[in-house]
């Protein structure tokens, strides 16, 4: 018998998380949220919306979807509720808000207030951050630190306007600039920047984008395109990969890679960026999802803004706990609910799978 390896990364854990176990094994007595391979989520990422007020082609068609209808999205106290569950009874220790458009959730402040003031299994404050494209944000920054939100990650593929205007379908780089600005000096650090290249449309920008967030202090992470947009929209041949990346920023910098051990469940590997004679010293990250995957070292759990739970943001299955709560359930049975979901968690996302099927939500209604 041959056995083949899938390349599958294996799980790394942090002291006092839960030791790996194995799949069919009986879940642990533990209140974590373990997964029968033994990972521990702790970080979670909750969507508020699942709207945008752009159009990015990797993300979403020129016309948008069908949003979610309001009486199916979590209120403000209701979303309040599963993040206190998920902390005070789950060992949740980050929390990420995510969109669609975090920025277009009016209650967002007194979300953030509401979290910060939980105490995690530590006995220390939830760690707050924000995905978000930056429209809005810069009339909201200080507000926003205010409340209570420690970092911030600004999506930006392109500093040319003209490109900017073609990938997201709004002419609208100016006022996602000023947002980025703001959130710096609003004190949000630090501010890191999210960037898909896109074959034929930005993918020979990786060097300018590099070079402009060293020179305003902000990180710069660029994210493999993954297939969460339209169906029509990713293909894996035309998909711009961490190396191809990598080896066009080599070109122009001196990179020396980060110490692996160091990486932890981060999703980005990172290297250290020599200063130049146009650039200061600095950092950047390559997010490898579909080339070199990180499933094994994942500690995430996903809440979608109609209340469901995902395990994987490449999952096909959902668990509800929205009507759960609203039928009138304990923190307690929710907090249960919430744990069979993710001991069900799989090993990975199976991209690379002959059977492997995109899920049926897009990335504006999962959150990243």
């Amino acid at each position: 018998m041959v056995t083949v390896d899938l390349g599958l990364p294996r799980p790394r854990t942090s002291p006092g998380d839960t030791p790996g176990t194995r799949p069919g094994s009986p879940r642990p007595e533990t209140s974590d949220l373990v997964d029968s391979y033994g990972r521990v989520a702790r970080d979670l990422r909750v969507s508020l919306t699942d709207r945008c007020n752009l159009r990015c082609e990797y993300c979403m068609p020129a016309e948008g979807f069908d949003w979610l209808a309001s009486p199916s999205v979590l209120s403000d106290d209701e979303v309040v509720r599963l993040i206190t569950v998920a902390v005070e009874r789950l060992g949740i220790r980050e929390i990420r808000f995510t969109g669609g458009e975090p920025l277009l959730r009016k209650g967002l402040e007194s979300i953030i207030d509401a979290t910060t003031s939980l105490r995690t299994d530590l006995g220390a404050v939830p760690e707050v951050s924000l995905t978000t494209n930056a429209l809005g944000l810069e009339h909201r920054a200080e507000g926003l630190v205010a409340a209570g939100l420690e970092r911030i990650n600004v999506s930006l593929d392109s500093l040319d306007r003209a490109t900017f205007a073609e990938l997201t379908r709004r002419d609208r780089l100016p006022d996602v600039l000023a947002g980025v600005h703001a959130a710096a000096a609003a004190g949000l650090s630090p501010v890191k920047i999210n960037a898909v290249l896109m074959r034929g449309l930005n993918d020979d920008e990786a060097p300018d984008l590099l070079r402009w967030a060293l020179r305003h202090g902000y990180e710069l992470r660029f994210i493999e395109q993954m297939p969460l947009g339209p169906p029509e929209a990713w293909t894996r041949g035309e998909m711009v990969t961490a190396r191809e990346i990598l080896a066009g920023l080599e070109r122009r910098f001196d990179l020396v890679p980060h110490d692996p051990a160091e990486r932890g469940a981060a999703p980005a590997e990172r290297w250290s960026v020599a200063p130049s004679a146009d650039a200061p010293a600095g950092t950047v990250g390559i997010i490898a999802s579909v080339s070199e995957p990180f499933c094994g070292a994942c500690d995430r759990t996903r809440l979608t803004a109609d209340g469901q739970v995902r395990a994987c943001l490449f999952a096909r299955d959902e668990t509800d706990l929205r009507d759960l709560m609203r039928s009138g359930a304990s923190d307690e049975e929710i907090a249960e609910r919430w744990r069979l979901a993710m001991w069900g968690k799989k090993a990975g996302h199976g991209i690379d799978d002959p059977g492997f099927l995109q899920p049926a939500r897009p990335m504006s209604a999962i959150g990243g």
